[in-house]
């Protein structure tokens, strides 16, 4: 026996009569519903973790590979900071300079040390933010020309902590998918044993319709029909309850540091939603298997 795309688009096409064939699943359902519930659940968290996985690697890889930073001493003067610019501007590879004023240095101290830090109180060095044309910067010369015209001046390319951190994200994303890979893995698993259980507790039935001339294939479409059903309602409920814990994730804010944005961003809130019809899928394939060996081993 065979299921093949006619056995697929009979199901798609609502097959009612295969369903009043097997009596009603009652509470034997729940635990198919509450497991694939769950699973969906988990799926959406790993999903939206490996989604903003990415968004961080390229943050912190791409975004940061174009920038540097410029220190000045906390002593350093106008003049100091004047002369800093220059040599900048007249450097290869730098598209902008910009000294950072005392506003914009307290929004970036400000997801580490608060809002209330008294900077005109503090040795805070002056700092200069540098974009990078696509080209770069020499970085090495840069430095030297920078000591030259302003002793203790730093110049940091960020590729210190920029590459740890790019390949941290990078690494998440991938536990993401073996995440969602294992929980495919388990949802597989799970909907085998459902159709295992339901098929042994209708081998009677199955006997019955079996004296009354009907078919394995009609038999098999019933049971895929059922099990499919229970994990397509269980993975819905998972999936919604899924996004809103996605909702309730920290948002993408300046005092929530380095570890907010994890949920999910524009069009991306569409790939949850490819779980339940995906749990469904899975199932029909699973059931059908599971259907066509069973059918083929009772006499």
């Amino acid at each position: 026996m065979r299921f093949g795309s006619g056995a697929i688009l009979g199901l798609l096409r609502g097959e009612t009569q295969a369903d009043r064939v097997l009596p009603p699943s009652g509470r034997a359902a729940v635990p198919t519903l509450l497991a694939t519930a769950v699973l969906a659940f988990l799926a959406v968290i790993a999903l939206a973790l490996v989604l903003a996985a990415g968004r961080l690697a390229d943050r912190w890889g791409d975004e940061l590979s174009t920038t540097a930073t410029v220190r000045l001493p906390a002593s350093a003067d106008a003049a100091a900071q004047v002369a800093a610019l220059r040599v900048l501007e007249a450097a290869p590879g730098v598209a902008r300079a910009r000294a950072l004023d005392p506003g914009a240095q307290a929004e970036l101290l400000a997801p580490w040390f608060g809002r209330d830090l008294p900077l005109d109180l503090l040795p805070v060095p002056r700092l200069i933010a540098v974009t990078e044309t696509a080209a770069g910067i020499d970085a090495p010369a840069l430095r030297q020309s920078l000591a030259e015209a302003v002793p203790g001046a730093v110049l940091d390319d960020h590729s210190g902590w920029r590459r740890p951190l790019a390949g941290a994200a990078t690494r998440l994303g991938v536990l993401g998918w073996l995440s969602l890979s294992l929980i495919a893995a388990g949802m597989a698993a799970t909907i085998l044993l459902a159709a295992q259980g339901l098929l042994a507790a209708n081998v009677q039935v199955v006997a019955v319709l079996r004296m009354l001339g009907a078919r394995d294939g009609h038999i098999a479409r019933a049971f895929m029909r059922r099990v499919a059903a229970q994990a397509l309602a269980g993975a819905a409920i998972g999936a919604v309850l899924g996004l809103l814990a996605v909702l309730l994730m920290p948002g993408a804010r300046i005092e929530g540091g380095v570890l907010t944005g994890l949920g999910l961003r524009g069009w991306h809130w569409l790939w949850p939603l490819a779980i339940p019809p995906g749990a469904g899928g899975l199932a029909l394939i699973v059931t059908g298997v599971a259907a066509r060996r069973k059918l083929e081993e009772m006499p």
